[in-house]
């Protein structure tokens, strides 16, 4: 990413801060804009050395300034750095801007290689874009709730999916949007809800609730695949199986069940008829798990290609082997947190430290000072 991208993210909690933090991890600069008691974030617990864990986990790399954008000359600092910025990040409440006097559209008119983007909680348009939302509300107003959890109960994502799934989306489509700019050379609008975010990912049980029938909660089964659940071996530990294609059912049978002809069962012979006829499947696997210990049941899986997995808890998970961590310098020291997802051949992330409320205040104050001259008329006091 062009090491002079300049950043500008009028940002709180979680999905606006992971969209800049993105951006921040491969060179952007990014400014975050707090208010003057800090992003409400920086209070959500004390867990990591005293700071909150979810703000370590979204904001490194980032210059933070404290600014009052009620105060006249705050919001002509704004304003400056905005004029030279080539990407706006906003998530204040629904009608937050238009409070403070802000005009996104003048501001893209002024500058006009700006991308601005908007994250809402519903979008700018229809009955619920005046509504205030979170992740775990949105998590129950788009269904996801419904479909999570076991068949007693319904149950929320165990992480702020909404919210990170709405922040994911915001960094695509500014990338997509800095892909344009290169070729028009214009900036544009990007508007992401947590709404439209999440109901994409929900693609598959909207389109089975809409041409068949909506999924049932099944818990640590997959509503409309099977087998694929967990089944408890003899040494108590359960094991996590999923079968995609007729290929891996047949060597399930024949290789980890040690019953070929299972596979050729007239109540078993496609997906289809196995998910109809799951109680009968299910107890076939159970009554061959629970009499062999977990390291067998492992060892025949991966001998027959099944694919499978145990169920970690979290102190687990920290000693996978699979796990990368990066250290991340906070003003507590530094903090392990999980790396970036993606492997890159080429460009590293850079792996900034975590800024403390204003803690570049004074200097970015300095450093577009001379701007804010040029900032036009704005509401305050």
């Amino acid at each position: 990413m062009d090491p002079e991208l300049l950043v500008i993210s009028l940002e709180q909690a979680v999905a606006a801060p992971l969209c800049s933090r993105r951006l921040a991890d491969f060179g952007a600069r990014v400014v975050k804009i707090e208010p003057p008691e800090g992003d409400f974030a920086r209070r959500y617990d004390r867990v990591v050395r005293g700071q909150s864990a979810y703000f370590v986990w979204l904001n490194r790399g980032k210059e933070s300034i404290s600014l009052d954008l009620r105060r006249r000359d705050d919001l002509a600092l704004l304003e400056a750095m905005v004029r030279r910025a080539d990407v706006f990040i906003h998530n204040l409440r629904p009608g937050g801007l238009a409070d403070l006097g802000i005009d996104l559209a003048g501001w893209r008119h002024a500058n006009q290689r700006l991308i601005t983007c908007t994250i809402s909680g519903y979008g700018a348009g229809g009955p619920y874009a005046a509504r205030k939302a979170y992740d775990l509300l949105v998590q129950a107003e788009s269904g996801l709730a419904s479909i999570t959890g076991s068949a007693a109960e319904p149950s929320r994502v165990g992480i702020s999916v909404v919210d990170i799934g709405a922040g994911v989306t915001a960094y695509e489509a500014i990338l997509e949007a800095l892909l344009l700019r290169s070729r028009t050379g214009s900036g544009e609008h990007v508007e992401v809800s947590l709404f439209d975010a999440i109901s994409e990912w929900m693609a598959v049980p909207l389109l089975h609730a809409l041409y068949a029938q909506a999924p049932r909660r099944v818990g640590l089964m997959h509503p409309s695949i099977a087998p694929y659940g967990a089944f408890a071996c003899r040494d108590g530990v359960r094991v996590l199986l999923g079968v995609q294609n007729e290929r891996e059912w047949v060597s399930l049978c024949a290789e980890v069940l040690g019953k070929p002809d299972l596979a050729h069962d007239a109540r078993f012979r496609d997906n289809t008829l196995r998910v109809a006829n799951r109680g009968a499947l299910d107890a076939e696997l159970a009554r061959v798990f629970a009499v062999e210990p977990s390291e067998e049941v492992c060892r025949r899986l991966n001998q027959a290609n099944v694919a499978y997995g145990l169920i970690n808890n979290l102190a687990a998970v920290l000693e996978h082997p699979m796990l990368r961590m990066i250290e991340v310098p906070t003003a507590a020291g530094g903090i392990s947190v999980p790396a970036p997802a993606a492997r890159h051949s080429g460009a590293r992330p850079r792996i900034g430290p975590v800024p403390e409320r204003d803690q570049q205040g004074t200097a970015l104050r300095a450093e577009f000072a001379p701007d804010v001259g040029d900032a036009g008329s704005s509401r305050g006091r």
